[in-house]
């Protein structure tokens, strides 16, 4: 099987998901290859994202590390098999991998959770907004880089799965751009809440004694619980988070922040209010 120069997120998750089986049975990759025909190495660059596994091995392992959960391991399968080539394919070697590893999470999530702080997320972003936020880095973007950005990050924006927002009125309120594309961008947020799919929730200043939206973060639900990824934002892009302790902290983060947070109907009023301050 030929070896992939740069795996993706997604399988390196399959072959981190896999190792996390066979350390779970107490066996070492000597004895899973002796399973398979293969060897140590075959199952070392498995579990690496470097080769890729069929259904047949897959399923053979899984049982062998005495995996009884169907349904985890279908979704392994899913995984394993699927070969999609999505529309971020277009950026590679154009852009930074994060970015295309970030679009392929999103396009296989089952829904996003998300809390921003400071700025408006990429989700729900106007082009003038995201154009904005990249021409503030540094080191300054290229003319060329910086337009692959703001497309790519339009592109994101095409998925229909549920999406729950809870942003901080700070990022209401900071004009990441000029006035007039700050009352674009309100406008687009409160467009985008009256959706089926997105639910956008705001935390006020005036809210007493909260101190639990600290930072920034996404999570991606994955076709099973524990196939749900964190995304936190570091300086070379972004940061993906997979452990079950990392995973639980957030879903419990989120349920806290959304229950002390405006509900949809009177947080589209208050966006509506800003925006009329503008």
């Amino acid at each position: 099987m030929v070896q992939r120069r740069e795996p993706t997120a997604r399988q390196v998750r399959l072959g981190v998901e896999l190792r996390r089986l066979r350390e779970a049975a107490g066996l070492t990759a000597v004895q899973s290859a002796a399973l398979l025909g293969a060897n140590r190495v075959q199952i070392s660059h498995i579990e690496l994202g470097l080769i890729g596994v069929s259904e047949e091995r897959l399923r053979r392992l899984a049982s062998h590390y005495a995996c009884t959960d169907a349904e985890f391991v279908d979704a392994l399968v899913a995984m394993a098999t699927d070969r999609t080539r999505g529309w971020w394919e277009e950026y590679r070697g154009l852009l930074p991998t994060p970015f295309l590893d970030l679009a392929e999470l999103e396009h296989h999530a089952e829904f996003l959770r998300e809390v921003a702080i400071l700025y408006v997320p990429g989700m729900l972003q106007t082009e003038s907004y995201a154009r904005a936020v990249f021409s503030a880095r540094v080191p300054e973007l290229t003319h060329e880089e910086l337009e692959l950005r703001v497309r790519h990050r339009m592109g994101r924006q095409r998925i229909v799965i549920p999406y729950e927002l809870v942003i901080h009125e700070a990022a209401l309120r900071i004009r990441v751009g000029d006035r007039a594309a700050s009352r674009a961008q309100l406008a687009k947020l409160l467009e985008h809440s009256e959706a089926d799919h997105i639910a956008v929730r705001v935390i006020p200043f005036d809210l007493d004694g909260f101190a639990r939206a600290a930072s920034t973060m996404t999570y991606a639900g994955g076709a099973v619980p524990k196939l749900g990824t964190v995304v936190r934002d570091v300086p070379t892009g972004s940061a993906f988070i997979d452990s079950e302790a990392q995973l639980n902290a957030f879903r419990t983060r989120f349920r806290k922040v959304e229950a002390v947070s405006l509900d949809p109907r009177r947080s589209r009023d208050f966006i509506n209010r800003l925006a009329k301050e503008l």
